[in-house]
């Protein structure tokens, strides 16, 4: 069984407004209620090797994670990797965009996660409970987006 999802939604901006928005990590919180705090670690612009560090909060559950930008290719493709080993981790995730006409962009995000220790008791449900908000997500990005 596969453990991904993920989510497409189109933007009512220009894909370079909504590439800049999802690059700043420090937006995450934005649209993500989990994460509740977030910092980039590493000096410069956003890029291939920027690390950003939260602090997020699952299913009643603290954890801090640490994602880095493995992909960035202006304007349309971020990935990102988690390097912290929490219960349940990201190995693989990234926005993908593409101009939608008119000024819009549509925008996939997906992630795979992986489990670890009890964490792979846990990855079935987690994955099923990501699943099952994928569009809303995509539909907070989208709100968050338009709105900033």
């Amino acid at each position: 069984m596969a453990h991904d999802w993920s989510a497409t939604t189109t933007i009512d901006r220009p894909i370079d407004e909504v590439f800049a928005f999802l690059a700043d990590g420090t937006n995450d919180p934005k649209f993500s209620p989990r994460v509740q705090e977030i910092e980039k670690l590493t000096d410069g612009p956003p890029g291939a090797g920027t690390v950003y560090a939260s602090h997020v909060k699952d299913a009643g559950l603290k954890s801090s994670r640490e994602f880095e930008l493995t992909e960035f290719e202006q304007p349309t493709r971020i990935h990102w990797t988690e390097r912290t080993k929490n219960a349940i981790t990201v190995p693989e995730g990234g926005y993908d965009l593409e101009p939608a006409g008119d000024g819009a962009t549509r925008m996939t995000i997906s992630n795979t996660f992986e489990g670890h220790g009890f964490g792979k008791v846990l990855l079935p449900l987690a994955t099923r409970a990501a699943k099952k908000d994928a569009d809303a997500f995509a539909g907070r990005i989208k709100a968050a987006v338009e709105a900033s």
